[in-house]
C-alpha cells in the first residue's frame, strides 16, 4: 500500500487565511483543492509536503462570468462546471474540447481549473487551451493582486510563478478569438496526452487576424507555438497556411522520448494536431480553410 509522510491539515476560512497559512509555514506547506494530481504524488512520496492547506471553502474563488469582453474563471471552479456552462462553450470552445477529454466524471467533479494549471504538468490539457487563448492569471497574496500571461505563468515542468505565499485567484480569457479548439492523442481515454494542440483563430476576410497556437505534452516553451503563430498571423486562413504552420510547430518543438512514444513520432503528432486544430477552429469561425 501506497501511503503519503506524515502532515499536518489545516483548513482555510478565507484567502487572506490562506495565504497567512502558506507564510507560517513556508516551503513546506501546498495547497490542495480538488487534490487529484498531489495526493498520488504524496503516496508516491514524490512531493512529501509538512502541512497541507485546504482551500475548498475559499467560495470567493469560485464562478464563471464574462465582463467587458473577459471571460473570468475563477481558480476553484470545477471541470464539470466549467463543461457544463453554455456559455463558455459558445464563447471558447476550445475548454469544452480540453475539459471532455480530462481524465474522468469523478476526477471533473472534484478537481479545479486553477489546480490543473498550478500544477504545472507538461501533459495537462487546460494549459495549451489557456496558452491559446492568451489567457492572464490573476495571482494575489492577500493585500495586492498581479496579473501575468499565462504564456509567462509557467518557469518549468512542475513550477510556476506563483510565489510561495501566494495563490491564483482567477483566470481571465479575453473574447477575441471567433473559432478554437483542441485536439488531443493519448494511449487511452482520459490518460495524459502524448501530445496535443489548441487553436483559437479570429479570421477576417478570409485572413488570419490573430492567432494563438498551444502545444501540450511536447516540450514546447510556456505550452505555445509561437513560429507557427508568426506565420500565420495576417496570411490566408488556407490549408496550405495551416500545413506550413504545423511543420513550423514541430520543428521547434522540444518532445522526450519516453514510455508514451520516441521524439520522432511526439514530433510528428505535433504538427499533424496542430493542423488540424487549426482547421477545427477555423470551420468554428465560418470561415473553413480553402484548399489554396
Amino acid at each position: 500500500m501506497q501511503v503519503p509522510a506524515q502532515f499536518e491539515y489545516r483548513r482555510a476560512t478565507s484567502v487572506a487565511d490562506a495565504v497567512a497559512l502558506l507564510a507560517r509555514h513556508g516551503q513546506g506547506a501546498r495547497v490542495v483543492a480538488g487534490g487529484h494530481s498531489l495526493i498520488p504524488m504524496m503516496k508516491l512520496r514524490l512531493a512529501q509536503p509538512e502541512v497541507l492547506i485546504d482551500i475548498n471553502d475559499l467560495s470567493e474563488l469560485g464562478g464563471i462570468g464574462v465582463e467587458a469582453g473577459v471571460l473570468r474563471l475563477g481558480a476553484m471552479v470545477r471541470h464539470a462546471e466549467l463543461l457544463a456552462s453554455p456559455e463558455v462553450g459558445e464563447l471558447v470552445p476550445v475548454l469544452h474540447d480540453a475539459e471532455r477529454v480530462i481524465a474522468d466524471p469523478i476526477v471533473r467533479n472534484r478537481g479545479t481549473v486553477g489546480g490543473s494549471v498550478c500544477q504545472a504538468d507538461p501533459s495537462e490539457d487546460l494549459s495549451g487551451a489557456f496558452a491559446a487563448l492568451r489567457a492572464e492569471a490573476v495571482i494575489g497574496d492577500g493585500e495586492s493582486v498581479r496579473t501575468v500571461p499565462v504564456r509567462e505563468f509557467f518557469t518549468g515542468p512542475y513550477e510556476t510563478v506563483v510565489g510561495p505565499a501566494e495563490l491564483l485567484l482567477e483566470l481571465r480569457v479575453p473574447l477575441w478569438s471567433t473559432g478554437s479548439a483542441y485536439v488531443k492523442v493519448d494511449r487511452r481515454a482520459g490518460d495524459w496526452a502524448v501530445a496535443a494542440a489548441a487553436a483559437a483563430l479570429r479570421v477576417v476576410d478570409g485572413r488570419v487576424a490573430e492567432v494563438g497556437i498551444g502545444l501540450t505534452a511536447v516540450g514546447a516553451r510556456g505550452f505555445v507555438a509561437a513560429e507557427a503563430e508568426e506565420h500565420l498571423r495576417g496570411g490566408p486562413a488556407t490549408d496550405a497556411a495551416f500545413a506550413e504552420a504545423g511543420a513550423l510547430a514541430a520543428a521547434h518543438c522540444r518532445p522526450s522520448a519516453d514510455q508514451r512514444g520516441p521524439v520522432d513520432y511526439k514530433r510528428h503528432l505535433a504538427g499533424e494536431l496542430t493542423v488540424r486544430a487549426l482547421r477545427r477552429a477555423a470551420a468554428r469561425a465560418g470561415a473553413g480553410a480553402v484548399a489554396a
